[in-house]
């Protein structure tokens, strides 16, 4: 089964803090206002975060998957992935879950993995005022 845009759209929005938004007439993904990943303006491929050393190695490995957009991804942490190649939703997870957690503040993606990393986990995020060392009337002109 051809993995699709819908797949990735369903995908990206289960991560904790992630929104879709349109940019460049495309929608990307993002978590606190941050892109991770963005659909293709064709919905057959997405590109997403991914540290500038580690693409050539997925380029080499999986050519026919992995690829850069000549003259706009040379100097970014960004690479694409054609959804037509990709072995199924497990792996389309795992590519977006690894670009969210390069763009994720770090307790954001700390409070996700203690959660377990399930897809609809939400941060046990506590209200500014019950945080550690805080009082109630912290921050109100008290």
């Amino acid at each position: 089964m051809t993995t699709t845009a819908d797949d990735v759209r369903r995908t990206a929005l289960s991560l904790p803090g992630t929104e879709e938004r349109l940019a460049w007439g495309q929608p990307t993904f993002r978590v606190r206002g941050k892109i991770f990943a963005s659909l293709a303006d064709d919905d057959d491929s997405v590109g997403f975060r991914c540290p500038i050393d580690d693409r050539g190695e997925l380029i080499a490995a999986e050519p026919a998957k992995f690829f850069l957009k000549p003259g706009h991804d040379d100097h970014y942490n960004w690479l694409r992935v054609r959804l037509s190649a990709l072995d199924g939703e497990d792996e389309l997870r795992a590519v977006l879950l690894d670009a969210w957690h390069q763009a994720a503040p770090r307790r954001l993606a700390e409070s996700y993995r203690a959660a377990g990393g399930k897809p609809d986990a939400k941060p046990d995020a506590k209200p500014r005022t019950e945080r550690e060392g805080e009082s109630p009337k912290a921050g109100r002109g008290a």
